[in-house]
Parts: structure tokens; sequence; C-alpha cells
């Protein structure tokens, strides 16, 4: 990054971000703290009104901004690319938000910067399937949620559970954001029943209800795409063979953490809560996998193709 650019974009991130120290810049644009100086010092000659508070950082002068932007092709296209993506992923009113948008970026683009941008929108396609209308209203009720901080109610159904006759329970939660991961939506929220932070399939929940009570969002607390519902839980190791190698990386299993490769294969890390999460995703690699640890997964996978076996012995 030149000088220009480094300038310009120190003014963004105080805009942005607020007060801001100069080693945290110094990180952010990866230089030394003295070049943020020199950077700082020449702002100020420029014009930009900048406030300095000793061990606090700089910060812009309340009511300053930075005139209309320009954008590069890369820039331009990046962002009305993701404006269509928002318009396919989400309900009408935000469909209609990321439309409007779309229309005010192109509008102010030079013509032959947006006649480059128009072709690649059409030569870069991304498909998304439409959401059932009560998945699109359980969207619209968490996203109010989470702009509003006020706890919903729902009831729950996992897939494993301690005990057959367990029933699905009502669960109240703080809700903090939506991620959507490989088309399937979840709620990440602070869960009243256990006490930390969960994540919610979707297409789970049922009988959603915002509540009236609202929450204060916890400081400590960064929401992860890839966090996991139990911290620390159980590590199991498997190796796939080398010929399907390259399709257990294409269809990961959710909770894979660590993968590397051996000359016996491929070594995939889990971190899971307990066996029975990837017990069907193991078995749908066939003889192609082998476990390594922990050995009670391994005895329970060897039952499972053993009983799988019987019914094609009986049927036969």
């Amino acid at each position: 990054m030149n000088r220009t650019d480094r300038l310009l974009a120190i003014v963004l991130e105080l805009q942005a971000r607020g007060r801001q120290r100069a080693e945290d810049l110094a990180a952010t644009f990866e230089t030394s703290k003295r070049t943020i100086y020199r950077d700082i010092q020449a702002l100020g000659e420029a014009g930009v009104p900048l406030i300095s508070m000793p061990g606090k950082g700089y910060s812009l002068m309340k009511g300053y901004f930075l005139p209309p932007l320009s954008f590069t092709s890369e820039e331009a296209m990046l962002l009305l690319l993701g404006c269509g993506i928002m318009a396919q992923s989400f309900d009408a009113q935000y469909r209609q938000a990321a439309q409007s948008a779309r229309r005010k970026i192109a509008g102010v683009l030079p013509e032959q910067l947006r006649a480059e941008v128009e072709y690649l929108q059409t030569a870069i396609l991304f498909i998304s399937s439409n959401l059932p209308e009560e998945s699109q209203e359980k969207l619209r009720q968490l996203r109010r949620a989470i702009i509003d901080r006020v706890t919903v109610r729902f009831v729950y159904h996992t897939r494993h559970r301690q005990h057959e006759e367990d029933e699905p329970r009502v669960r109240e939660a703080d809700p903090y954001a939506l991620i959507c991961i490989r088309n399937v939506w979840y709620l990440s929220a602070y869960c009243h029943l256990r006490q930390a932070m969960r994540h919610f399939r979707l297409d789970r929940i049922e009988k959603l209800e915002v509540s009236s009570q609202t929450f204060q969002r916890l400081p400590e607390i960064h929401v992860e795409p890839r966090q996991r519902d139990e911290p620390g839980g159980l590590l199991a190791r498997v190796l796939f063979d080398h010929e399907v190698a390259r399709w257990v990386r294409e269809v990961p299993s959710y909770f894979t953490v660590n993968e590397e490769e051996t000359a016996e294969g491929l070594l995939v890390t889990l971190k899971i809560r307990q066996e029975s999460e990837i017990l069907q995703w193991l078995l749908s690699w066939g003889r192609h996998v082998r476990v390594l640890e922990p050995a009670s997964l391994r005895e329970q996978l060897a039952a499972e193709a053993r009983a799988m076996l019987r019914n094609f012995q009986a049927s036969e």
C-alpha cells in the first residue's frame, strides 16, 4: 500500500472505529509506529481535524466526514455482486434495500466502468435456494430481535439426545447473530439453559416467540462462524484413504477442526460433544475410513457395520 492510499485508509479507519492508538493503526496497516506518527502529522497539515489524547490515541473531530468516494472496478464489482447475493438471500424488505443500494452505486459509476461491472454481474453467478416462507418469517423475527436486543423463546429439536425418551426442550436465548454456513442458517445466541453461547439450526427451531424482555450484549462474547456448541469436548482422529481425500475436503463434517496430509492418507481431527454426531458421516465413507481414536468410536462404528451386515444377510 502506497502512502497516499494509507493516508486515506487511516481516515476511513478512524471514521469507522473511532479512537485508535498508533500501535493499533501500525498493526492494521502492517507498518511501524514511526510511520503512523508521520502519517498523522501529514493528515493534520492537510487540514484533517484530528484530536490526539496522550495514551489513548487519535480520533476525528466530531462531525467530520469524507466527501463521496470513487471506486475501482474491483471494488465496484464486489459491492454490486454483494448486493446481488443479499437480494437473493434475504426477505423482501432487505431485498429492496439491496437493490436500492445497487442502483445508487451503479448510478455514480463512469459509463465504461459501469458497462464492465454489468458484464461481470452476468458472467459471475451465485445460485442460492429459496427458503420456505416459514423460515423467512423466522429470519425476520430473529433479525428484529437481534436489532432490538430482546430475548427469544422456542422449542429446539436436537438429533442426538442423551436418552431416546428425551423430549425437545423449550429454550430461552439472547440472540447475537445469524450465520449462513453452506446454505444452512444458524442462530448464534446466549442460551439461558446452558448459560453459554450456542448455535441453533434455524430448521430445528419451532414455535418461535419474541419476548418483551431486553438484554445487554456481553462485550466479552465474540461470534465466530466456526464456534462449537460445547467448549472443550471430545477429539476424534480419523484417517481417510488417499483416493477419497479430495472428496472428504469437498464435503467436510461441520465438526472438522484440522486436516493433515500424511503418507497413509488424510488425517482429520474433529471436535465433538458425543460420538453419535459424526457416526453417519463416517459410515458414508465405507471402507475408506479408519478411526484412530477414541477406541469407543471405533467400536461403535464396527458395531454399526455389523448390524448393517446382519440386515443384508437377513434380506437374502
